[in-house]
C-alpha cells in the first residue's frame, strides 16, 4: 500500500544576522509553496543565517538573533503551520539556559511541537554551540495520509554513519536534514549511501541545493539554483525497507558502542550568556 508524503524544502541563502529578511523569505516561500505539503524544511540555522561562524560574533549579539522555544517567533511558526496545515522543520539558534544550541524544531500541522533536535557532532566552526545529546525519532501526524516516523540530524551529523543509523534503528523512515555546509558532488554520494545503507529517505536541505535520496540509493529529486525557491516532491514511505537492518550482525559490532575505543577528545566548554569568556 502506498504511503505518499509530500516534502517542501526551502532553498535560499539566508543573510547572516538579518533575521527580519530571513523570516520574510521563509513566510513568503511557505505561503507560495506550502499548501498541500506535508512537511516544510528550512536550512540549518536559517533564521539567523548561521551567524555562529562570523568573526564579529559575540555572546551578546548571538543572543539578539537567537530564539527561545516558548517565545513569540516560535509561536508564529506554529500559527503558520496550523494555517498551512503542514508540519515545519525550522532551523535556528536556540537560547537555552544561557547557552546556544544549533536547533531543528519540528512543529506538527496542528501547531504543536512534535520534536526537537540539537546538533550532536560539533566541529571547530561550531564550538560556540553546546552539543546535543540525543538521536531520537518522532511520530508525525499527516492527517488523512496517516502518520510517519521521522528523524532529524543537522549538517555535519551526516558524516558519521552511526547518526542516521541510530535514527533508523529508532524507527525513522525518513531523515529531515537542515544543512549549511558542504553540498558538492561527493556529498550527493554520501547522502545516497546513507539512504541505501539504512533503507530510508534523506532530505538534504541546503541554501544552495535541495536534495532527496531514496532507499534504493538513487536521487529522487534535486533543485539547485541561486534564487529563493522550494523543492516540492512526493515520496512513498512504503519504499522504506528494513532489509539491511534485518541482515545485520550486531553480535559482531561491539566495538562501535565500546567507550574504550573512543579517541581522546579535547575539553569542550562553549560560551554562555552572562559569562565572561575573554576572546568570546
Amino acid at each position: 500500500m502506498e504511503r505518499p508524503v509530500t516534502i517542501g524544502m526551502l532553498k535560499d541563502v539566508p543573510e547572516k544576522w538579518n533575521t527580519e529578511r530571513n523570516w520574510s523569505v521563509f513566510c513568503e516561500q511557505l505561503e507560495l509553496h506550502g499548501r498541500g505539503v506535508d512537511v516544510f524544511i528550512t536550512p540549518e540555522c536559517y533564521y539567523d543565517g548561521y551567524a555562529v561562524t562570523e568573526q564579529d560574533w559575540t555572546v551578546e549579539r548571538s543572543a539578539e538573533v537567537s530564539l527561545e522555544v516558548g517565545g513569540e517567533r516560535i509561536a508564529e511558526v506554529a500559527a503558520l503551520a496550523r494555517q498551512m496545515d503542514t508540519a515545519v522543520v525550522f532551523g535556528f539558534t536556540e537560547l537555552l539556559a544561557g547557552g546556544f544550541y544549533n536547533c531543528a524544531l519540528l512543529i506538527g500541522r496542528d501547531g504543536e511541537i512534535a520534536g526537537k533536535y540539537h546538533k550532536t557532532h560539533l566541529q571547530t566552526h561550531d564550538h560556540r554551540f553546546h552539543r546535543g545529546e540525543h538521536l531520537d525519532a518522532f511520530d508525525l501526524d499527516l492527517g488523512a495520509r496517516g502518520g510517519a516516523r521521522v528523524g532529524m540530524v543537522i549538517c555535519a551529523d551526516r558524516r558519521w554513519p552511526e547518526s542516521i543509523r541510530m535514527l533508523r534503528l529508532n524507527g525513522a523512515e525518513i531523515c529531515l536534514m537542515p544543512t549549511y555546509g558542504m553540498w558538492h558532488d561527493d556529498n550527493e554520494w554520501w547522502m545516497r549511501t546513507r539512504s541505501y545503507e539504512n533503507g530510508m529517505f534523506v532530505c538534504f536541505t541546503h541554501p544552495n541545493v535541495s536534495l532527496i535520496t531514496d532507499p534504493h540509493g538513487k536521487v529522487a529529486a534535486k533543485l539547485q539554483s541561486n534564487v529563493p525557491d522550494v523543492l516540492v516532491h512526493t515520496v512513498d514511505l512504503a519504499e522504506a525497507s528494513g532489509k539491511h537492518l534485518e541482515d545485520r550482525r550486531p553480535d559482531l559490532y561491539g566495538a562501535l558502542a565500546d567507550q574504550t575505543h573512543r579517541s581522546a577528545q579535547k575539553p569542550f566548554d562553549p560560551p554562555r550568556l552572562g559569562v565572561d569568556r575573554g576572546e568570546e
